[in-house]
């Protein structure tokens, strides 16, 4: 605790008894602000944690498969297959505020220019094989998993930034802004008090060489 440099005025007292209230009641605040965030972030690192692991397990299986599809296949035709992009991904990103954390919400949309359905593939089906076309499906319909698992992941970092943001706050206020204006305010205290005794003691031997 480190005692405040101002004048041990009765001024200053009532400013740093503002300041204190002030002081608790944001300590109070953040306080509740860390721990909403804590427990949401807790939730959102669960969640990512299970999508992770689906999100990864189903990519090794299916780039599994789609090696050994492509084994099937020669080089040049594999090539030929994927030299011109069948999808146009639209990508909208929304902004949502959580506890004052603005986290990233995505919002995809797959157009075909060639005016097929989504699930639709336009390459020749005799260009490849029914392995090679069930794996880019699977993969197709990942895409919202991977989005999500983006999106929470964002969201996890952002929120452990502003956690440690508002804990270094608290640590802040709770170990020495209250505690400075606590001893000050003891400080002053104690001087207008001896000062009103000092007086009082003046006072009374006016008095007493009076009468």
């Amino acid at each position: 605790m480190a005692r405040l440099n101002v004048k041990p005025t009765r001024m200053e007292l009532n400013n740093l008894k503002d300041r204190l209230k002030t002081a608790s009641r944001g300590h109070k605040l953040l306080k509740d602000k860390r721990d909403e965030l804590m427990r949401r972030f807790i939730e959102a690192v669960r969640e990512n944690d299970r999508l992770r692991q689906n999100v990864e397990q189903a990519l090794v299986g299916h780039m599994q498969d789609f090696v050994l599809a492509k084994a099937l296949e020669s080089d040049q035709m594999v090539e030929e297959i994927f030299a011109v992009p069948t999808r146009q991904v639209n990508l909208h990103i929304e902004i949502e505020n959580i506890m004052s954390v603005r986290v990233p919400r995505f919002h995809a949309r797959i157009e075909n220019p060639y005016g097929d359905d989504e699930g639709d593939v336009v390459y020749s089906y005799l260009a490849s094989n029914s392995q090679m076309d069930a794996t880019i499906q699977e993969m197709i319909h990942l895409q919202q998993d991977l989005l999500r698992l983006a999106e929470i992941e964002k969201t996890c970092q952002l929120m452990a930034d502003e956690i440690e943001k508002t804990r270094r706050r608290v640590n802040g206020l709770e170990y020495s802004t209250i505690p400075d204006l606590e001893e000050t305010i003891y400080y002053i205290e104690m001087k207008l008090e001896e000062a009103e005794r000092a007086s009082l003691v003046r006072m009374m031997k006016v008095k007493d060489k009076k009468s």
